[in-house]
């Protein structure tokens, strides 16, 4: 199975700071059972890098595209990334 994990790093843009977006992506990351983190970025996206098996990454790319209900989702791009070392969970980082 580990031969078939894939990463992959999405920058979401829109109405997707201070509507619960973070909390949203880590819900719905631990769900399909992903690897991971979801920050803020200064210029107001949310970047997400996951790691898991391609259905996996694909289903939550349409969570990313959808967003939970007091977002505005105006792109995603994603794009193959490194998994970090030791990446057993998935996470918020830098949350207050």
């Amino acid at each position: 199975m580990a031969d078939n994990l894939i990463t992959k790093r999405y920058v979401v843009r829109g109405r997707v700071q201070g509507v619960g977006f973070r909390w949203f992506v880590q819900r719905e990351a631990e769900a399909l059972d992903l690897s991971g983190w979801v920050r803020n970025t200064p210029d107001g996206a949310v970047e997400v890098l996951a790691s898991g098996s391609e259905q996996q990454l694909a289903a939550l790319a349409a969570k990313l595209k959808q967003g939970p209900r007091a977002a505005r989702v105006d792109s995603v791009e994603e794009s193959v990334a490194q998994a970090p070392p030791n990446l057993r969970s998935f996470h918020i980082e830098g949350a207050w």
